[in-house]
């Protein structure tokens, strides 16, 4: 069987041919996905068929993540056929071959609706019913539904999300965090501790070489699926941190340190300073107990695909980890993976790219324009360096013309007036939006303008009626409201970006878990038009440098002295 990408050549092929395509839509990762290709596509009956009569098409789901959501049947692998102008005929996930030639053999007449098949690796993608009523504002009350759904919808033994596979979902747990710190409610903060012991302590955390497998199968943790992946390792890593942030447990710092050794040791591409997409999953490897015998039986492979968005989830958890565990190591490690990005993935024309294997692929995607935007506003954030608000800036401005919906929401894809079947409707993800409204949110205080916060409202709008529907999985949306009900406490420190005393108050304002916090630096001489904006004044020259606190138009403290920063900083935000 000889495999096409999906492009124009394969259907026009299909075309000339007469006959539907057959498209193969897999994940590197996924044990069931391999095991369909290389024994059940491979079968000769069912080679044989698939050469006769479609024109198949293999597509990673990773890398096309628009084919992906169109197309998925719940999990991977998904086989579908599809007429020459892509749209669904019938579609199944895994079949053993004699029951997939069958069904090929049978088409158009094939039972479409297979029983479900138990190899199938499910997506953490939301889904289901709506969810109570339909609301008509961004207010208070749709945050504290939101907390309720998650709440009442977590495991109350185990912690975590989900009735039949176990998926952490880590922004549920920055949402309730966040929503912890701001009302204090002991419910809202044994869910979190609840979830993250569990989780810690059952098998789905790699005691041996740290990480975390993708999910469990049963709701204590157990029975994992044993690949691992940059993009949930990242977010849960990011969850852990902030966490031992917050509550200062021991046990969650040993935890994400695990994680963090991982990454490092697993996934670090030496050559460009980014991270591998994901490990392989292998049992046995899994269950052996000792780094010895695992180096003896031979490591799972790795997909040393650079996706843009996990690195950017990558960047923005590693700078959040120099500044709690005090580590210079891991914002270096930071910044070297976000240079990458920049130089290799950034267009200032149309955006960024989605994924790099030697090249450039993808441009424009909405995930990844979101997940960078974020990534340059946590770097601006640690460095100081405002030099960064340029191309900030500019992907903020590039995705709002190009993928800027009119209800204000943004698609997942730029127009392509050549697209086809389920492509030609362009999507608009709801976890995306959250992600790019906070974004704009944070990037429009730092900026001090009102555009991108009005922008970033007018998205977190076009959700409200039907935000309910996404069960628990609606977290992130939460959180970027939060952050626009609630303006953030902003610490300006003026002074030299790189004199000692700057570089002291910025890490002592980064250092409190503050939920919304926004920290920036301002250099006298080399940002003198953002410190006009401001209207705060040079700090006495005895001095160097100053931090003031304030939040939205009001003033609370202001201080040259690092230790008695944090202080000042909570205080504020409990006054608030």
């Amino acid at each position: 069987m000889s495999w096409h990408d999906w492009n124009d050549a394969a259907f026009e092929h299909a075309r000339e041919r007469g006959c539907p395509i057959l498209l193969f839509l897999r994940a590197s990762w996924c044990r069931w996905c391999r095991e369909l290709e290389e024994q059940v596509l491979a079968d000769p009956q069912v080679a044989a068929l698939v050469d006769e009569r479609f024109v198949p098409i293999r597509v990673d789901k990773d890398r096309r993540p628009d084919i992906d959501s169109r197309y998925r049947r719940g999990g991977w692998p998904t086989l579908a056929i599809l007429d020459t102008e892509g749209e669904v005929l019938a579609s199944w996930n895994y079949l053993e071959a004699t029951e997939l030639a069958k069904r090929l053999r049978n088409f158009p007449d094939a039972e479409a609706e297979p029983q479900e098949d138990p190899r199938r690796a499910p997506s953490a993608e939301p889904h289901g019913p709506v969810i109570g009523r339909r609301r008509a504002a961004l207010d208070e009350e749709l945050i504290e539904s939101v907390q309720r759904t998650l709440l009442e919808t977590a495991d109350p033994v185990h912690g975590g999300w989900g009735a039949r596979h176990k998926f952490p979902h880590p922004e549920a747990l920055h949402f309730l965090l966040a929503r912890w710190s701001q009302t204090g409610d002991p419910q809202t903060l044994a869910c979190v501790r609840r979830t993250l012991r569990r989780m810690q302590e059952g098998q789905i955390y790699d005691r041996v070489e740290g990480g975390f497998y993708r999910y469990a199968t049963q709701p204590d943790w157990s029975v994992p699926h044993h690949e691992k992946m940059l993009s949930s390792n990242a977010k849960r890593l990011l969850a852990y941190v902030e966490a031992f942030q917050a509550l200062g447990e021991a046990s969650f710092r040993q935890t994400a340190e695990g994680v963090l050794d991982w990454m490092q040791e697993t996934l670090l591409d030496p050559k460009t300073g980014a991270f591998a997409s994901s490990q392989d999953a292998d049992p046995t490897y899994a269950h052996l107990p000792t780094r010895e015998a695992r180096a003896g039986h031979g490591a799972p492979p790795i997909d040393p695909t650079l996706f843009t968005n996990y690195n950017a989830d990558a960047v923005v958890a590693l700078f959040k980890a120099a500044v709690v565990f005090e580590r210079e190591d891991l914002a270096e490690r930071a910044g070297s993976t976000l240079s990458f990005l920049m130089e290799n993935l950034w267009d200032p024309r149309v955006g960024m790219y989605h994924y790099w294997d030697g090249t450039y692929n993808l441009p424009g995607m909405l995930t990844d324009q979101a997940a960078v935007l974020r990534a340059l506003i946590e770097a601006l954030q640690y460095t100081g360096d405002n030099r960064l608000l340029e191309p900030a800036l500019r992907l903020a401005e590039l995705t709002i013309e190009h993928l800027g919906a009119q209800d204000g929401s943004f698609y997942d894809t730029r127009f392509d007036p050549r697209a086809r079947g389920g492509l030609r409707e362009r999507e608009s993800s709801i976890l995306d939006n959250s992600v790019m409204a906070e974004a704009l949110l944070r990037l429009g205080h730092m900026t001090h303008d009102r555009d991108l916060i009005d922008r970033a409202r007018a998205t977190l709008s076009a959700f409200l009626e039907d935000y309910r529907r996404f069960g628990h999985h609606v977290a992130g949306y939460g959180r970027a409201v939060n952050l626009l009900l609630h303006p953030p406490l902003h610490v300006t420190i003026v002074g030299p970006r790189d004199a000692e005393r700057t570089r002291d108050l910025r890490l002592a304002a980064l250092g409190p878990y503050i939920e919304g916090r926004i920290v920036q630096t301002l250099d006298p001489e080399g940002d003198a038009e953002l410190l006009a904006r401001t209207g705060l004044p040079l700090p006495p020259s005895e001095v160097g440098a100053r931090a003031y606190v304030d939040r939205g138009q009001e003033s609370y403290a202001e201080t040259s002295r690092p230790e008695r920063l944090p202080a000042l900083m909570t205080r504020s935000e409990r006054s608030n």
